[in-house]
């Protein structure tokens, strides 16, 4: 019951603004933000890589409220790819964007995102990188999956997110699963209307594995972007069906979550992509863990506890 409304909270300014302020918050935000600035980012980059694993860097922000903060966005994103590019990071880092953090909820949000965001997927071209897009609420999914057609004329190693629990999205992995797209897929973490997405979530898990099978046997790239162990196995099991090798899916998990079982993919010898977010802009994606997993919430309550 407290998942909904922990996700309710996530875009709640007066929440935001205790939480934020409450001194005992930042340790528990440290296990699953990177920190706040590109230096520190960069320094769990090199730790990651260091030990086998990839990365997706994502600067954190969402639902802008006006055009220059979509610019600072922007000009973030680029610093970050020169980052990237002066340490050679290229094929072991790429990137993860939101287009609300673009601008797309803005009035023309759609053409600003577009215009925003292209110049960061050349920049990232040009360091021998790229970008996926994350996908949010389902009133944003029609635009971002036109910025990505978009982008894919130019750019067709450009990513996309899907989310299971939506009904819309067995049809936009088919859609989406041809040669050279990547796709990754999650069962997503946004709190959303039962006439759009499935509510239960033995559904969202079944919807997610349907998902997961038509991926798989497609042409594209899948990107399993999940922490549950029956569908890290189910992957296994479906990549051994449709005749995949280890280097033609990757899993990903979160910064912060299941560490273990990330190393231990590494070892036996599969692809495994670290999402690692980093800015000040933290408070959404944070309560949005704290629902995803009771374990998470009580992690945060055992510190509010333990340091109060």
């Amino acid at each position: 019951m407290l998942g909904p409304v922990l996700l309710a909270a996530a875009r709640s300014d007066s929440i935001r603004r205790i939480v934020s302020a409450a001194p005992v918050t930042r340790p528990v935000v440290n296990r699953f933000v990177a920190g706040e600035r590109l230096d520190a980012s960069m320094a769990a980059v090199r730790s990651l890589t260091a030990r086998g694993l990839d990365v997706t860097l994502d600067h954190l922000g969402e639902d802008i409220t006006d055009r220059a903060e979509a610019r600072r966005n922007r000009d973030a994103y680029l610093a970050l790819t020169e980052a990237l590019s002066a340490e050679g990071l290229g094929d072991r880092a790429e990137m993860s964007v939101k287009l609300s953090a673009f601008g797309q909820a803005l009035p023309g949000g759609h053409d600003l995102a577009y215009e925003n965001v292209l110049p960061v997927v050349e920049a990232a071209a040009e360091a021998g990188t790229t970008v996926t897009l994350d996908m949010e609420d389902h009133t944003t999914v029609d635009s971002t999956l036109a910025v990505l057609a978009q982008l894919r004329t130019r750019f067709p190693q450009t990513g996309a997110v899907v989310q299971s629990y939506l009904f819309r999205t067995e049809d936009d992995c088919r859609a989406l699963a041809g040669a050279g797209s990547r796709v990754r897929l999650v069962k997503g973490a946004y709190k959303e209307p039962a006439d759009v997405a499935f509510q239960d979530k033995r559904d969202v898990d079944r919807a997610y594995v349907r998902c997961l099978k038509i991926l798989m046997a497609g042409k594209g790239y899948p990107m399993i972007g999940s922490h549950d162990p029956r569908m890290v196995a189910i992957t296994q099991e479906l990549a051994g069906r449709y005749g995949r090798k280890q280097d033609e899916y990757e899993f990903q998990m979160l910064y912060g979550i299941r560490e273990a079982e990330q190393r231990r993919l590494v070892a036996d010898g599969h692809r495994m992509r670290v999402y690692v977010p980093y800015g000040t802009d933290w408070y959404g994606y944070f309560m949005r863990r704290l629902a995803e997993r009771p374990a998470n919430l009580a992690f945060f309550l055992r510190s509010l506890a333990t340091r109060g």
